[in-house]
């Protein structure tokens, strides 16, 4: 039996434009917690002020229970 985990990461949570270090350091955290990589989805994330959004990723971990 698997679990999952969905972290949604903007451009202003990671610092401006996406970061290959940031989104390194973020999968090798979880990989210490035992979380793989599943996917990783390239979404528009509405943003809270007005009605456009900014592009950002959504990255699936999964692991055993």
């Amino acid at each position: 039996m698997y679990e999952y985990k969905v972290v949604e990461l903007r451009e202003g949570l990671i610092g401006g434009k996406m970061s290959g270090d940031k989104l390194e350091r973020i999968l090798n955290d979880n990989a210490a917690e035992g979380w793989r990589l599943k996917a990783i989805t390239s979404v528009e994330v509405k943003g809270r002020i007005g009605p456009g959004g900014v592009d950002g990723v959504l990255v699936t971990f999964e692991r055993q229970r």
